[in-house]
């Protein structure tokens, strides 16, 4: 049996995310178990894991989806439990396994998402990210005859039209061939340089995390097993890249902890 080092970092100042022993458990499953973690604002932070670790869970509590059984998270410095209605306008999401309604055109579900943000020219917003992520020629076309690849493209839409501070990202490249996925990751890169956004994807492509995160959690039976950057990670691991380090985290047993 392998042992899995987890490396205890420093505390984040002023941290845009900040969980606390966050846990989460259905009857006899503990899907998420007293976690704790912070993220930088300007950051990508990623959470890496195989089927069932924890990952989508957590999103989901960060979102205000899920209520945790214990623990807390402060996003912008408000805790969720009490206050997420304060910064929920400054956040958004990305999933594909989140449909938007199928009957109507990209334009109506962007627009509905737009005034549920409260943005005066809507419209004009729409019309930008149409530009920017491609997805003109298909504005009024049904939803549900869009191809997996156009969802995507249209999720991620739909996650920007508030222009938020901090965007959550489940696997947002996937469906998408592998042009237009580096399209999209330059994209995200350029974006939160610009907007000095926060951003925390979970992805199974360990090139794109690779790429954009600057610190990886890695989740493996609801805990975080290990974190670091990625070079750290594939050092410490002393593997050659993030997929040898994933692999072996999975497939390993006990967790013990190592000093930072």
């Amino acid at each position: 049996m392998h042992a899995i080092f987890l490396c205890v970092t420093s505390p984040i100042p002023n941290p845009v995310i900040q969980v606390t022993a966050l846990t989460k458990r259905y009857r006899e499953t503990l899907a998420v178990d007293a976690i704790d973690f912070s993220v930088a604002r300007g950051a990508t932070a990623a959470i890496l894991g195989g089927n069932g670790a924890g990952k989508t869970t957590t999103l989901s509590m960060l979102l205000g989806l899920l209520l945790p059984t214990s623990g807390q998270i402060r996003i912008f410095d408000e805790d969720m439990l009490r206050h997420r209605y304060r910064v929920l306008p400054r956040m958004n999401f990305s999933s594909p396994y989140v449909e938007l309604p199928h009957r109507l055109t990209v334009r109506e579900n962007l627009r509905i998402y737009g005034r549920l943000y409260g943005l005066r020219r809507v419209e004009d917003r729409i019309a930008m990210l149409a530009e920017d992520l491609q997805i003109g020629d298909f504005l009024d076309r049904p939803t549900g005859r869009l191809s997996a690849g156009q969802k995507t493209r249209v999720g991620l839409a739909k996650a920007l039209i508030n222009e938020p501070e901090l965007l959550l990202l489940d696997e947002p490249t996937a469906s998408l061939d592998p042009d237009t996925g580096d399209w999209v990751r330059s994209y995200l890169e350029a974006y939160r340089a610009r907007v000095n956004a926060t951003i925390l994807l979970a992805s199974h492509n360990m090139a794109e995390v690779e790429r954009l995160a600057s610190d990886v959690m890695m989740m493996r039976q609801g805990k975080i097993v290990d974190r670091g950057a990625p070079n750290t990670l594939v050092a410490r691991y002393g593997r050659t890249n993030l997929e040898e380090v994933f692999l072996h985290i999975a497939r390993s047993g006990a967790v013990e902890q190592m000093p930072a």
